[in-house]
């Protein structure tokens, strides 16, 4: 091909013109690598001592529902159809265990999402051999009492599994749940110091503990405190006439200074017997309904633990000054996204 002096004029008029037209065009960004969304977990857990520990470790790092409403009788506890939604998009699934929440464990289970697991923490704090039966949990029914959270050393094993499975699971984070961890272990070591302080301040032959349902069993062992009864029968009915009497006479012969009703189970018959034994009656105490609402600073596992020794602990006699250097607030800073069902 042969290239005339035209040809070559114009070609480099055109390179001319177009490097012109460039020249005042900003030169064109270089593409941004955009970085995915952190994947923040989905996390379930039932009553609501459960899901204040699990909010306790896993603080503003997860997204945390319960499922159990506070004020409903949590072993009989049904849930509703829109629960199994809430169940199906959790990543983990905490439960007491120890036949606590039946219905719920069955519907977790039908809906649990590929990927996710449900963990019990009961199963994995004690052994079978360590299983307590009492007057609301007979033997012979095969279901152990499962409040194990009162005991606060228990509740620390159930601290220390969580932990466990949220670093598993989001191990980028393993060192917020580490730490907070470690500072809840903290709190639970002082309130075990304080309880330690305040138990034998009551007289040895008052530390007995009749209450409506048991829910003590685990803490009066730890702790050298003898539960002499519960009123609730295993099937969450009222007790017989020959109950009552039996337990009004043991009132009487045992000098219990006080009995212990509860904010979930009203009963007059527990008015009746403290009226006719001669003793205290109490009905304040819960079993697992955190005190004030969410968001408070008490609204936690150890406002209740506080709560509810701050009750027992003088009326029996003794002196609960001791449990003023527990700090009840959360272990974390920040708003965590925690949800309890009202």
């Amino acid at each position: 091909m042969v290239f005339t002096k035209t040809c070559i004029s114009v070609a480099i008029t055109l390179a001319i013109l177009s490097a012109v037209a460039c020249a005042g065009q900003p030169p064109a960004a270089a593409p941004v690598a955009t970085q995915p969304e952190p994947t923040v977990l989905n996390v379930v857990a039932t009553v609501s001592p459960i899901t204040s520990i699990v909010e306790n470790i896993g603080g503003t790092r997860i997204h945390l529902q319960g499922v159990v409403p506070e004020g409903v009788n949590s072993h009989t506890f049904e849930p509703a159809p829109s629960v199994a939604v809430t169940l199906s998009g959790a990543d983990l699934i905490f439960l007491n265990g120890l036949f606590l929440e039946e219905p719920t464990l069955a519907m977790a289970k039908a809906n649990l999402k590929p990927g996710a697991s449900i963990v019990s923490l009961g199963e994995q704090t004690i052994t079978r051999d360590q299983w307590q039966f009492d007057f609301s949990f007979p033997e012979e029914d095969g279901h152990p009492n499962p409040h194990l959270w009162p005991d606060p050393i228990l509740t620390l094993r159930y601290a220390e599994i969580v932990r466990e499975n949220l670093a598993a699971r989001d191990p980028d984070n393993a060192d917020y749940y580490q730490a907070n961890y470690d500072e809840f272990a903290a709190r639970i070591a002082t309130l075990d110091e304080a309880i330690k302080i305040a138990i034998p301040t009551i007289p040895a032959d008052q530390r007995k503990l009749l209450t409506y349902h048991d829910s003590w069993a685990y803490f009066a062992d730890r702790y050298g405190v003898e539960v002499v009864g519960a009123i609730q029968p295993s099937d969450f009915s009222e007790p017989s006439a020959r109950d009552v009497a039996d337990l009004i006479t043991q009132i009487k012969e045992e000098n219990i200074p006080a009995v212990f009703g509860s904010e979930v189970f009203p009963s007059d018959v527990m008015r009746t017997i403290a009226a006719e034994s001669g003793a205290s009656y109490i009905d304040e105490l819960s079993d697992d309904d955190l005190p004030g609402v969410p968001g408070d600073p008490d609204h936690s596992y150890l406002g209740l633990e506080i709560a509810n020794l701050r009750i027992i602990i003088p009326a029996l006699g003794g002196d609960a000054s001791a449990l003023d250097t527990v700090d009840i607030s959360p272990v974390f800073d920040g708003e965590s996204n925690a949800v309890y069902p009202q």
